[in-house]
């Protein structure tokens, strides 16, 4: 398995090569690193499910390079997910839609819906747009870690999750750190109004205010399984608690604006939302690295970003 930092064209066309052959490329988004195999090459995608240790009836996000792409893998597409997909991508938004007959069970998790998302990142973009000029139609790329453990965010935390698993001819490329930090808002466009099904940078107020659609809100109740739904996710070694009094020794996360006490150790203090979300997943890891038994965190209060980063870190605590 070889790293790539700072990636040529050439390497990335080398990257596509290596998904065309079967291997697999983890590489950044602007959300997180994403494990990619090539969409359309079932045995590619097994290695997926292996080496994440990822459940076969999980779904996985299919990246495209652009909305042209969308009437390869969905039908039946409403005209507010067109109005969507035209204003968020490239961008932290994945459609859920009904798949095409060319869709296998492999990616869907043997529903007859399909997530799709086109990243805001060059070096995904430019991976993508390789990949389609060597055939390809669309990279299948869950999150580069061990499956419900917390999200890579940078190179070096996709070789430190997945590192033994990944064979000689598998690539990871290196971007640096993710901008966005979290992963994608999950939008269910198969209905009359769209759903959430999972918060992200996407936030309700921007979908509502494109579509002139009042958002679904009760997505726990929803059966399409789609990545980032299990009660237990995003997870530590060390265990999460709630608060605003962290103990000696503990692991502390809030916002600047919320001081340390009681010898805490301090491993993020974001000074806003975009910061918390951005320095979320590495504090996690950090924890770990230090050996911590237990991370208190202040939640953000408010809607937007907020309750992305709520809803990862209450899954994280499981």
């Amino acid at each position: 398995m070889e790293t790539i930092s700072n990636p040529s064209q050439d390497q990335i066309l080398k990257a596509a090569k290596a998904l065309k052959n079967g291997h697999l490329v983890a590489f950044p988004t602007e959300t997180v690193y994403g494990l990619g195999a090539d969409a359309a090459n079932d045995k590619a995608v097994c290695k997926i499910y292996s080496v994440k240790g990822r459940p076969t009836d999980h779904p996985l996000i299919v990246h495209i390079s652009s909305i042209s792409q969308l009437d390869k893998w969905a039908i039946d597409i409403p005209e507010y997910a067109v109005k969507l997909a035209k204003e968020f991508w490239p961008g932290p938004m994945t459609l859920i839609l009904k798949r095409s007959g060319s869709v296998t069970n492999f990616i869907t998790g043997g529903q007859e819906y399909v997530g799709l998302r086109v990243p805001n990142q060059p070096i995904a973009l430019a991976l993508l747009r390789a990949h389609e000029i060597l055939g390809g139609f669309g990279i299948a790329a869950p999150s580069a870690n061990r499956f419900g453990a917390v999200s890579p965010t940078t190179a070096s935390a996709v070789q430190e999750e997945l590192g033994c698993s990944l064979n000689d001819n598998d690539l990871i490329l290196d971007d640096g750190p993710c901008v966005i930090g979290i992963e994608s808002t999950i939008i269910d466009c198969t209905n009359s109004a769209p759903s959430i099904l999972r918060y992200g940078a996407i936030t309700i107020k921007m979908i509502e205010t494109l579509v002139g659609i009042k958002v679904n809100l009760n997505h726990e109740d929803s059966a399409k399984r789609v990545s980032g739904r299990l009660k237990k996710h995003y997870s530590p070694r060390a265990k999460i608690e709630f608060g605003k009094a962290p103990k000696p020794g503990q692991g502390f996360i809030a916002l600047a604006s919320i001081p340390n006490s009681n010898n805490s150790i301090r491993l993020a203090s974001p000074i806003n939302l975009v910061e918390f979300s951005h320095q979320l997943y590495s504090a996690l890891r950090l924890a770990d690295s230090l050996s911590l038994e237990s991370i208190l965190v202040t939640l953000p209060e408010g809607d937007g970003l907020a309750l992305a980063i709520r809803d990862r870190l209450i899954r994280a605590a499981g």
